[in-house]
């Protein structure tokens, strides 16, 4: 059996962390915290679960305080949670048995991070991150935000889920405070925080700066595939919010130079197809989407419900507009066995319940 260090870095985390806590205690050999400067009960808290607790002055760089907990670990492995993660209790067992089945000669697991749900609680995003990470082999983490550390060696790829649950919105200028700084400080972004900057710059409405930066993030020779079909979608969303469609189009096809069409990049030009008042070419966009699927990505971000419940919902639509109505309950019915509580869903079955009252023949006998 391997053994793990949890180490975790923390600042004003009173009203999350012993609920991590208490999920990962039952898998972690040791644990480390890492308080970069809380003024609330964190310290406290975590006390009642370790007494490897240190302080470490917050530098806006958040790999640094990373690779100082991190060298705390003296177990086989490290694993990192973030303070607002749980462990459900099905992960919990799957991590116990990974524990006893694990080959040591493994450097780094990749696990899946979930950090989107939808209104039933069912994972809506997801993608995979180093989890578990081989002590004394050499691996840091880099990058002031967003950090990460490289995979490398061994790489076990398990579907294991960490939540990512956040109960308060925190700091929401912070990542982009860093990069700023980082610009102003003449540090020059690898292509990976670039993307991320573009990300920012997008959150805080600025679409044109945005544009600017993953565009030219899109030349760097290097940058990783996934980041760069994100990006091709993330600019497409900047310029629908500058009334530039024709543009935003452009940029969703330029994904197809990295790989093959993906169901979010498709749903979204079947979207603005379908906002043009072009039905039969959104509903071909929407049936591209339904071609791909979800495991044939690993490291992709996931969002699952543009593979099947999305496409469903607007196929729905889209024939509903050009009265094929039949056509139109099918997909309705296709998305109702996926998610019958979706307020989108209720809302088109009481649509449907009441053409079925008005004009009964434009349906078969049992279709409502």
């Amino acid at each position: 059996m391997i053994t793990i260090s949890l180490c975790v870095i923390v600042k004003n985390e009173a009203d999350v962390l012993a609920r991590m806590l208490d999920s990962a205690a039952p898998i972690a050999d040791e644990i480390i915290i890492v308080d970069t400067g809380s003024s609330d009960s964190t310290k406290e808290i975590a006390r009642a679960y370790t007494s490897l607790i240190y302080d470490f002055p917050w530098t806006q760089d958040f790999s640094a305080a990373r690779n100082y907990a991190c060298s705390k670990a003296q177990m086989e492995y490290w694993m990192w949670l973030d303070a607002d993660d749980v462990i459900s209790s099905r992960a919990q067992k799957e991590l116990l048995s990974l524990k006893d089945s694990l080959d040591p000669n493994t450097d780094i697991v990749m696990m899946k991070y979930v950090s989107g749900f939808d209104q039933t609680g069912k994972p809506a995003l997801s993608y995979y991150r180093e989890r578990l990470i081989k002590n004394k082999k050499g691996f840091t983490w880099k990058g002031r935000v967003h950090e990460a550390v490289t995979p490398s060696g061994a790489i076990a790829w398990v579907p294991i889920e960490i939540e990512h649950r956040k109960v308060s919105s925190g700091d929401p200028d912070r990542n982009l405070k860093i990069y700023e700084s980082m610009i102003r400080q003449g540090e020059v972004l690898e292509p990976r925080h670039q993307y991320y900057y573009g990300r920012e710059l997008l959150d805080h409405g600025k679409f044109s700066e945005a544009v600017t930066v993953l565009e030219h993030f899109l030349t760097e020779p290097n940058a990783w595939t996934e980041n760069k079909i994100d990006a091709c979608l993330l600019m497409a969303h900047a310029y629908e919010q500058t009334q530039h469609n024709d543009r935003a189009l452009t940029a969703l096809f330029k994904s197809f130079l990295y790989d093959t069409p993906r169901a979010e990049i498709c749903c979204k030009i079947g979207l603005l197809k379908q906002k043009d008042g072009l039905y039969k070419q959104a509903i071909y966009w929407y049936k591209q989407a339904l071609l791909d699927q979800p495991d044939l990505h690993p490291g992709a971000f996931m969002r699952e419900d543009f593979y099947q419940f999305i496409p469903y919902i607007q196929l729905c639509i889209c024939y509903d507009c050009l009265k094929n109505y039949k056509t139109a309950f099918i997909y309705h019915t296709k998305a109702q066995k996926l998610k019958p509580e979706s307020d989108a869903v209720r809302h088109n079955q009481a649509y449907f319940e009441s053409i079925a009252q008005t004009a009964p023949d434009l349906f078969d006998k049992h279709i409502v």
